[in-house]
């Protein structure tokens, strides 16, 4: 038995873990536990920056128990405890001895410990004293889920802040996730749960929320995960919603040694990326280019005193189109919209609160302050929900004058989530 773990422990620990050779490993009710190590790597860095810690338990004749099974066969709190300092201490002494040139250690802490850190003595502190081991370099992730005492948790939190751990939010996204929960905690990481990746692999319109998501959360103060990546859609997934670390089969296998020995191709993955982006741009700017054209000539038939149906004709004609309307320089529209024969909102008995758009005002939306800051530049934004359509569009705007009075001509196009971003 190695000497750092048989000081100010209970018996049970002590008589538990093992060391085989320079790896530590623990025995707890007839199942060995053993460190693996799944590599963590930063997009912008293009290299490793941490690896997680995950146990692996094998039974006598070699049959491997996952660990969920393994924690659930607990047969009480205590037991639990024991398993999750058992598991912790063998990770951080395999961890220790290697050193993985300053890369962070993310270490689980069981839900059930975890509102209890506090409470459960100086473990951690201890482990970091007797390895010498620093630990600002280890990131205790919390699974997000249900917490009954919530208040415990923060306390908890703070105790293991204290200690100089990071903090990090673990399969954010699933269950009980909520953004209540991030204010409270203030995490350093967030990891996203890995159903979301897999879904924005797959459904365009899940991939187009993700990005704002990430931006939350960094505007949060944390740093993003994309765990569970596994292809190379759902790589590209990350790229695209800038998450800052990612980590999954695609990119290295958990291994018993904290090591990468082939790091994946970033500056191909960069590439591809680039060439999707090019793509996307290049045939958006393909499709749009009828309509900007329209609402560009539009404003010079309403300076011819066309009126307003009849200047925005040849816009409605086009395929996408929803409607056109006007606004003042305040940004308040000036009568009513002008929809095309096909427009959503004129087939849909459910929006007719919306329909008379009259007098509102729209001065907070982009469209308007993108044209008002750029008089007589046509203007186009991302794809939004509509207002007046509950589906998603975009807006193309340009700010002119008709005798002297400043005017905004906006035009609304269907959008839906197999095109392309502007």
């Amino acid at each position: 038995m190695d000497g750092p773990f048989n000081r100010e422990e209970p018996a049970a620990m002590d008589s538990a873990i093992y060391q085989d050779t320079d790896r530590a490993y623990a025995m707890f009710n007839g199942l060995r536990l053993d460190s693996h190590f799944q590599p963590i790597f930063s997009l912008a860095h293009q290299r490793v920056i941490g690896f997680e810690a995950l146990m692996r338990a094998t039974d006598s004749d070699g049959r491997p128990h996952g660990p969920h099974e393994v924690f659930a066969n607990t047969r009480s709190y205590t037991d639990t405890v024991l398993l999750d300092r058992l598991c912790r201490a063998t990770h951080l002494y395999n961890f220790a001895r290697q050193d993985p040139a300053g890369s962070w250690l993310f270490l689980n802490i069981n839900p059930r410990v975890i509102a209890e850190g506090r409470r459960s003595g100086s473990f951690l502190q201890l482990k970091f004293e007797q390895l010498g081991f620093p630990p600002q370099r280890v990131v205790i992730e919390i699974v997000e889920g249900a917490h009954a005492d919530e208040a415990s948790l923060v306390e908890s939190v703070r105790h293991y802040r204290e200690l100089g751990c990071l903090i990090a939010i673990d399969d954010f996204g699933a269950g009980h996730s909520n953004f209540d929960r991030i204010c409270r905690l203030r995490p350093d990481i967030v990891k996203l749960d890995r159903s979301i990746v897999a879904q924005a692999a797959v459904d365009p319109g899940i991939r187009s929320i993700v990005p704002g998501m990430v931006s939350l959360l960094h505007e949060s103060g944390s740093l993003v995960v994309m765990e569970g990546i596994e292809t190379e859609n759902e790589a590209m997934v990350a790229m695209d919603a800038d998450a800052d670390f990612v980590q999954g089969y695609y990119f290295a296998r958990p291994v018993p040694l904290a090591v990468v020995d082939q790091p994946p191709g970033f500056g191909q993955l960069f590439d591809q990326f680039q060439d999707i982006a090019l793509r996307e741009r290049t045939g958006y700017r393909t499709e749009i280019a009828p309509y900007l054209n329209s609402v560009g000539y539009a404003t010079v038939l309403l300076q011819s005193s066309h009126p307003l149906d009849v200047a925005c004709k040849g816009f409605l004609d086009l395929p996408r189109a929803e409607r056109c309307f006007m606004l003042d320089g305040e940004g308040r529209q000036i009568g009513a919209n002008i929809n095309s024969p096909h427009s959503r909102m004129e087939s849909n008995p459910r929006l007719v609160p919306l329909r008379d758009a009259d007098g509102a005002n729209w001065s907070r939306r982009h469209y308007f302050r993108r044209a008002i800051s750029r008089p007589e530049k046509v203007q186009v934004t991302r794809p939004y929900l509509s207002a007046a359509t509950a589906t998603p569009c975009i807006t193309i705007s340009i700010a002119f004058k008709i005798r002297g009075e400043r005017r905004v001509l906006c035009g609304d196009l269907r959008w839906d989530e197999s095109h392309g971003q502007p």
